[in-house]
């Protein structure tokens, strides 16, 4: 059942979301499926999804390819890269490969809460709330209804 609710959330997303600021729409289309957390390990890249009852693993692709050190906390350079991606001037792939230069190996997206908590190697941590967006639940950016 979750992977159906993770399926249908993401495809409303990326039909509904715009270019800039368009992390709180995905989010909200998964609070609105149910799925309340959700985890990302870096460097593998692999996400996980839960709801009440269930979870999830979506098998990432690695952002390095060989053994070595985890970079240091550089909390600017996370900031930065955030605010790239809110402001739609780099990829979710190039989001997350400057959040694994800026040291964080792990970070958790509380749909409920709406925060979203960063993590290093080494216990320093960042954290931002985002905001409410309000999704009309019938149709989308193409008013197209949804099934």
């Amino acid at each position: 059942m979750i992977s159906k609710n993770l399926q249908k959330a993401i495809l409303r997303a990326n039909q509904i979301q715009p270019k800039v600021n368009s992390f709180p729409y995905l989010a909200e289309c998964l609070r609105q499926e149910g799925i309340i957390k959700n985890i990302w390990h870096l460097p593998s890249g692999d996400s996980f999804y839960f709801s009440e009852s269930e979870s999830l693993i979506n098998p990432g692709t690695p952002l390095i390819g060989r053994v070595g050190p985890c970079p240091t906390f550089d909390q600017a350079a996370l900031i930065k890269a955030l605010r790239a991606d809110q402001a739609g001037k780099i990829t979710f792939s190039e989001f997350l490969t400057a959040a694994w230069k800026a040291g964080v190996i792990r970070y958790e997206v509380d749909f409920i809460k709406r925060q979203v908590t960063y993590f290093s190697a080494f216990g320093e941590e960042y954290r931002e709330d985002y905001s409410a967006v309000t999704l009309d639940k019938k149709t989308t950016k193409n008013s197209q209804p949804l099934t």
